[in-house]
């Protein structure tokens, strides 16, 4: 028995709207069928019509072409191509569980999949200070699970562009800050992991304000994640991607070296205090 086509919610998203009308104008037409007209994969399509994925920048012009819809996909595309999203993180969460290759670049905070357990416990109750115990516990369980993934064996690739201020923010003092910066430079330690970091003489940049995470599907498919203060916003469309693209990889370009990047970190660990000095 074939599964049941996902609910969408065409009044409240449009690009739950962009999917539900290619679902309605592809009728009886197989995903296959429809695949072999516009050249795209029967996945790729079934995702676009879930609403799962953002449509390729492409694809709406094909499928106006297709279904001889007189210009409703392209002008359904500009509107999805812009909209944010209410269930974005969740969906952010989505990406990177099925990313084979995920590049981060953070200007003030630990990267997420790089946080200690006690950084992070203690990041958590800075956001919230009146965050319950089983609160806290249950949003570090979540961040751990997902760092679990790096050490799988169908391990994505991983890239992290570490801005020098976070490591001179310290967060619960040195017996806080000394494992964590030795966590950094484990990753470079891992076939499957590479940090390196940003001095301040390198000076300013195309990323400052804020952090931003790339992720890159098995099919191809990229996917930008910019975060600031206090919201993130999912980016899908080609060329959004790719302007953040090309930043990371300058800002990469400019940054330490692996090797350089292990004894900077190093460094700043021997700088820490002794906290058990009188």
């Amino acid at each position: 028995m074939p599964a049941r086509p996902r609910p969408l919610t065409p009044d409240r998203s449009a690009r739950h709207l962009f999917g539900a009308k290619m679902r309605t104008y592809r009728g009886s037409m197989s995903l296959e069928r429809l695949a072999e007209i516009v050249n795209f994969s029967k996945s790729h399509l079934a995702r676009v019509e879930t609403a799962e994925s953002m449509p390729p920048p492409e694809l709406p012009a094909l499928l106006d072409a297709a279904f001889d819809t007189d210009g409703i996909f392209v002008e359904l595309y500009r509107v999805a191509r812009r909209e944010i999203h209410p269930d974005q993180f969740r969906r952010r969460m989505e990406i990177e569980a099925k990313a084979r290759v995920i590049a981060d670049y953070t200007g003030q905070l630990m990267p997420g999949l790089a946080q200690t357990e006690e950084y992070a416990r203690l990041l958590f109750r800075t956001y919230d200070p009146r965050a319950t115990d089983a609160k806290v516990e249950d949003l570090l369980a979540a961040r751990m699970s997902r760092q679990a993934r790096l050490r799988d064996d169908d391990a994505p690739d991983y890239s992290v562009v570490i801005d020098e201020a976070v490591l001179c923010r310290g967060f619960g003092g040195p017996s806080v800050m000394r494992p964590q910066l030795a966590r950094l430079i484990d990753l470079n330690e891992t076939t499957n992991c590479v940090m390196q970091v940003l001095p301040f003489s390198h000076g300013g940049h195309a990323l400052m304000g804020g952090s931003l995470a790339l992720f890159t599907l098995g099919d191809g498919t990229q996917v930008a994640w910019e975060e600031g203060h206090a919201s993130g916003t999912l980016l899908e469309d080609f060329d959004s991607v790719v302007t953040r693209r090309h930043a990371y990889d300058l800002l990469r370009s400019c940054a330490l070296s692996p090797t350089e990047s292990s004894a900077f970190v190093r460094n700043a660990m021997e700088a820490l205090p002794d906290e058990h000095r009188p």
